[in-house]
């Protein structure tokens, strides 16, 4: 399993440049035949500062000395991954070589911790253009996707979002902390932690939770003040005791997105699911009238043969004295009428029929009882609009004939 870091540091000195290749060329942490530099490089020995002079010559002879100097990425395995240094120090050469071309690039392969990882510091200015290396969002997200592609070719085993290394789910909630002191102490020690007080609290606050406004309510009935404002790019909170815990904290600390985006889509999921179930009980209220409706029982039936001899009536009176109205429409009428209780009962029945089938394809069902209903409601309107014009010709005849 590698994944594939981009460190943001502050890369836009040449102080920061230089102590960035010093780090990773520690012989401590690597050696000598575990270090290669992609691109123009006139040296046979590979030290931080002959590295260093080599950036720098080149930024210089596009003279694009200023701004960002370098991009540094960290290439890491599981521990428990079958991969050997050599074979660690080629995929990060190899990554170099295709992802960073025109860019030169020092590979560093460290072996001081319990699991292998591969460090790449690139130049910021291309040898080839001297054009300046940029990575959006975009591009980090190819990136990884690359660094998957290279794990399938090599039979490494992939990363998968919200999963251990041998594949088990990571259940809500649990810790996964980078740092072994912060682990320790939320495993041992959570009830005395804040920050997992903290975590606690949002979590139960997000339960049927549908707005900010809402979330910042239940949290504070928790205990825990909120700070969340458009001006600031986290949120922060704070408990009656004066401690404070950012967002960003939490999610590194937890398995959970307690980011701005994070929540907001939290509160769209949990609206989404309320309107699902209101839809519902609509729509189990619907069939019980279609039921009734087709079984001809009980006072909804009685009512609809009022209504249907009322209609009858009606368009009976403007035959008498609208010559531009025949029988012919009562039919048309009946026939969508018989129609719609068809479609009805055919759209329950299948709706009942894809349920006991697969309960994943509810959002299906439910998208063709809308669908079905909408339909529905579109013939009632076009029967009540028809009618209305029926109304008002009645009307008219009538006035033109006593004129």
């Amino acid at each position: 399993m590698a994944v594939n870091k981009t460190i943001n540091k502050r890369t836009n000195t040449h102080g920061a440049m230089r102590n960035c290749i010093e780090y990773i060329l520690r012989q401590d942490k690597t050696s000598e035949l575990l270090a290669y530099v992609t691109g123009p490089y006139c040296h046979d020995e590979i030290n931080y500062d002959l590295v260093y002079r080599t950036f720098l010559e080149e930024k210089k002879m596009w003279d694009k000395d200023t701004g960002r100097m370098y991009a540094h990425n960290i290439i890491s395995w599981h521990k428990d991954e079958q991969i050997t240094l050599e074979q660690a120090f080629e995929f990060g050469k190899q990554f170099a070589e295709k992802w960073f071309s025109g860019f030169q690039t020092l590979v560093a392969v460290h072996k001081d911790k319990d699991h292998i990882h591969c460090h790449l510091v690139t130049n910021s200015v291309s040898y080839e253009d001297g054009r300046k290396l940029h990575n959006t969002r975009k591009d980090l997200e190819r990136m990884k996707k690359f660094t998957n592609q290279m794990c399938r070719e090599r039979g490494l085993t992939v990363a998968e979002k919200g999963k251990h290394f041998d594949g088990s789910q990571i259940e809500k909630g649990e810790v996964i902390a980078w740092s072994k002191d912060k682990y320790n102490l939320f495993r041992q020690q959570v009830k005395d932690s804040f920050v997992a007080d903290c975590a606690m609290a949002v979590l139960k606050a997000l339960e049927n939770c549908i707005s900010k406004e809402k979330f910042i309510e239940k949290m504070k009935q928790f205990g825990w003040n909120v700070n969340w404002t458009e001006k600031r790019k986290h949120i922060t909170f704070q408990n009656q005791d004066g401690k404070k815990v950012r967002d960003s904290n939490l999610s590194k600390t937890f398995h959970l997105d307690i980011s701005k985006e994070g929540l907001e889509n939290e509160f769209n999921e949990n609206r989404k699911q309320a309107r699902d179930n209101r839809r519902e009980n609509e729509f189990a209220g619907y069939y019980r009238q279609v039921e009734v409706a087709c079984t001809g029982s009980g006072k909804d039936s009685e009512y609809s043969d009022n209504r249907e001899k009322r209609i009858a009536g009606e368009i009976s009176e403007v035959e008498r004295v609208y010559t531009g109205v025949s029988g012919k429409n009562t039919q048309f009428e009946d026939r969508k009428t018989e129609t719609l209780l068809r479609e009805s009962r055919i759209a329950r029945r299948n709706s009942e029929i894809k349920r006991r089938n697969s309960a994943s394809d509810n959002r299906t069902v439910r998208n063709a009882e809308a669908e079905s209903i909408a339909s529905a409601e579109q013939r009632r309107s076009e029967e009540q609009k028809w009618l209305e014009e029926q109304e008002r010709a009645r009307a008219k005849a009538e006035k033109e004939y006593k004129n």
